[in-house]
């Protein structure tokens, strides 16, 4: 035993060096980041990237090594409160709702906090915490995320950071449950099962997700597994788990309209009505004749109130104000637009398909979510999480260069009244941008 342990250190030395260097930064960034150092902030992510790279190219064939470091990684944040994102505020509060059997689509907090019956523990806390713009909005987070958030606070009882603790290990396991399904699918795709951990040991995957508890990796579990079942021709379970994965978040509905050529008209049918009759039953518990109503509302906001790291967007705001054109006016009017164009293209790559293959709707998904972004006036960067997983399973990279440059994008988060810096978003999407373009004349030269 001893001869095995000295042989495996003398093997491995450079990437245990690295996986402690690694340990050091993410502990460095759980712990002792304030957000507005953005200069601390960029170093750190860039050395991060930077091990990455070094781990998954000295340890390539080795899966438990890897798988590991990654998950080692993630228990790193375990008692660490998010510093890039505030949203698990929001999450708690949510969830002290649900477990009380108040419904998180029908009341603001703003209203709430002043009822004199309030019975949310730490109610003042979270209430600031979440900060005014969700203070005033109702929740738009899905059934599903609801009944996690309730679980949490349930189980984390009256402290947030035991309620934290639970929702960090949620997210952890669906990651895990990430890498065991995607590499199955990879290889039922003929593709390198090793690939999964250009997702796994991903900086901005580990410290979005696992450090600043967004969910989407939970949506990712459902959705991944979902398609390993189509793989496995299982379809009619697939919809039932595709549903899951919309009732996280709502991203995966602009995906369906993609499988009508991919399973046939008839198949197609009904993998749609189970999905939305699976939807409709975990909605159910809230529904309420104004539930829609509010869900909408806050749903709207998304496209003609808010904008952060946008690209295409900012192009044609900053041109049409050189016309005169009013910032407040233009968003609403973009607004309206981009749901239009978003649907044209999905049923463009819907009726343009050719192959009739897994590999194809996949490819069709990761192209439809890459225009979508680009057309946002939205993008945060734990938003590119799920181009950084598709894009695995095509001859793309251009999401992993996306991943690391979009970091760029918290320089905001560095200035008191949170303003871009245009220079570094245009420096962000001139790395995708070139790099995309070079990946399409790469796979032109090679067909």
């Amino acid at each position: 035993m001893p001869n095995s342990l000295s042989t495996f250190l003398k093997l491995h030395k450079v990437s245990i060096l690295l996986a402690v260097m690694g340990s050091v930064f993410y502990i460095t960034f759980a712990y002792y980041l304030p957000r507005t150092d953005f200069i601390k902030l960029l170093t750190l992510f860039v050395a991060l990237f930077f091990l990455c790279y070094k781990l998954i190219q000295f340890e390539k064939w080795n899966f438990k090594f890897l798988l590991a470091i990654g998950i080692f990684f993630r228990l790193l944040f375990t008692i660490a409160e998010p510093n890039l994102s505030q949203d698990f505020y929001r999450f708690i509060w949510d969830g002290h709702l649900v477990a009380n059997a108040i419904n998180p689509y029908l009341h603001v907090p703003q209203e709430l906090i002043l009822a004199p019956n309030n019975s949310i523990p730490n109610a003042q806390q979270l209430f600031n915490g979440m900060g005014s713009l969700s203070a005033k909005h109702y929740s738009n987070y899905p059934p599903l995320n609801q009944f996690i958030f309730a679980l949490s606070s349930l189980i984390g009882g009256n402290s947030i950071l035991g309620s934290l603790v639970i929702m960090r290990g949620n997210i952890i396991m669906a990651d895990i449950g990430i890498l065991y399904f995607g590499r199955k699918l990879l290889k039922n795709l003929n593709r390198s099962p090793q690939l999964i951990f250009w997702y796994f040991l991903n900086p901005l995957v580990i410290i979005e997700l696992t450090g600043n508890l967004h969910f989407e990796g939970v949506m990712l579990f459902f959705f991944i597994t979902a398609m390993y079942l189509l793989s496995m021709k299982k379809w009619h379970l697939a919809a039932v788990v595709m549903a899951c994965s919309i009732s996280i978040k709502l991203v995966p509905l602009l995906f369906l309209p993609l499988f009508f050529t991919y399973l046939g008209w008839k198949k197609s049918l009904l993998f749609y009505a189970i999905t939305g009759l699976t939807c409709l039953l975990l909605f159910l518990p809230f529904y309420t004749p104004l539930f829609i109503d509010h869900y909408m509302s806050t749903l709207r906001l998304w496209f003609s109130n808010f904008e952060f790291n946008a690209s295409l967007y900012n192009i044609v705001k900053y041109t049409a104000m050189h016309f005169d054109a009013k910032p407040w006016e233009f968003i609403k009017e973009y607004g309206k637009i981009t749901p239009w164009a978003t649907i044209t293209i999905v049923l463009l790559f819907t009726f343009i398909q050719k192959k009739r293959n897994l590999n194809a709707v996949l490819a069709s998904m990761m192209w439809v979510l890459t225009l979508y972004y680009f057309m946002s006036t939205t993008v945060h960067p734990w938003y590119i999480i799920f181009l950084v997983l598709l894009a695995l399973f095509t001859s793309f990279r251009y999401a992993l260069v996306w991943s690391a440059a979009i970091v760029l994008s918290y320089f905001a988060y560095s200035q008191l009244d949170y303003k871009e810096n245009l220079w570094l978003l245009a420096i962000e999407y001139i790395s995708v941008f070139g790099f995309l373009s070079y990946e399409i004349v790469a796979q032109r030269n090679k067909k």
